[in-house]
């Protein structure tokens, strides 16, 4: 196993601290172990709070976005776990600002169960929680409320958090995150396996010369195990999968991500843009605010994602409102 740590069972706690402590004050942590992190940013009284929880392997996702005009608290797991019920808990207390929160997360079932236990303890302090899990993988099922949510939450919590800082209402806030999860699309490819620190080995292999198409940041299952290929034709087949579960017409307009999964060069994922962009040019479609680099990651795993994300006035204005988190910065206005 090459990484560098010192013990593998304090990996996850000592990243904590040296993200706490890189933060310069910004993230804070409610707990002694450091699994309750909010934004220490300013925030505006009586503002919607928006929270998310997962697990560790992941960064940026999914403290990285805790900040101004994103998240305002997220609750963190072992890797690739899910947090505890109560952690949450703990976690939407601190963000509650007096005008509820949002529990904007990834469709995943530990995370789901949690939340919802976790919801119904903070109801008995008296605050109002709405829920909305992302589900923009399109390899993971064929029923859009099955997927799993993958590097297209980015674009969730970009807006939603956007729309909590115009101050809009809980219920305009989860309007907004549904609204986006509804038009937002990924699909993946995997080149490597990874390693979880504490098991020591990968927990899946793929051969040698051989990619594996539409596999989950976890390691499930793709769709298909496929021969190496050219990028172009990789990303012709990726984008036909996510044009075909979401199309688009001339005159549309998107944001594009290009997320490595993190072992992939800067050099690469920009290659993955072009084949991207030309592609979406051709049909006559329009690419704001293109993000490319890490935003959600598997470890070390080899491989990247497109995530496409169609916008209307409202969710391009919001997408575009400023946000400032150790990990993102938008300050285009």
């Amino acid at each position: 196993m090459n990484k560098i740590l010192n013990v593998p069972e304090d990996f996850v706690s000592e990243t904590l601290e040296g993200i706490l402590l890189a933060s310069n004050q910004k993230l804070l942590s409610m707990d002694k172990d450091n699994r309750v992190i909010v934004s220490n940013y300013p925030c505006k009284p009586n503002k919607v709070g928006i929270v998310t929880a997962g697990g560790s392997g992941h960064l940026p996702t999914f403290l990285g976005y805790v900040g101004k005009g994103m998240l305002d608290g997220c609750t963190v797991g072992n890797v690739f776990a899910s947090p505890s019920a109560s952690k949450m808990a703990d976690t939407i207390r601190a963000c509650d600002k007096g005008s509820g929160v949002l529990c904007l997360y990834g469709n995943y079932g530990g995370d789901h169960m949690n939340f919802t236990m976790a919801r119904e303890e903070v109801e008995f302090d008296g605050i109002n929680t709405a829920a909305v899990r992302v589900t923009d993988d399109v390899a993971s099922s064929k029923n859009k409320n099955l997927r799993r949510g993958v590097a297209g939450m980015v674009f969730a919590f970009k807006v939603a958090g956007a729309a909590a800082d115009r101050m809009y209402s809980l219920e305009d806030v989860e309007r907004v995150a549904n609204k986006a999860n509804d038009n937002i699309r990924s699909m993946g490819v995997a080149l490597t396996p990874c390693i979880i620190p504490e098991v020591g080995k990968p927990g899946f292999s793929i051969p040698d010369g051989k990619i594996e198409i539409g596999m989950g940041i976890h390691g499930e299952p793709g769709i298909m195990l496929s021969d190496r290929m050219p990028a172009d034709e990789l990303v012709d087949m990726l984008m036909k999968k996510l044009l075909d579960d979401m199309p688009l017409a001339e005159r549309d307009r998107v944001s594009v991500m290009i997320n490595g999964l993190g072992a992939t060069s800067l050099e690469e994922l920009y290659i993955v843009y072009r084949a991207v962009q030309k592609k979406l040019s051709n049909i006559g479609v329009s690419i704001v605010m293109p993000h490319v680099g890490e935003y959600s990651t598997s470890m070390e795993m080899a491989g990247m994602s497109i995530s496409i994300f169609k916008l209307d006035e409202e969710l391009e204005g919001l997408l575009a409102d400023e946000a400032i988190t150790p990990f993102y910065t938008n300050v285009n206005k």
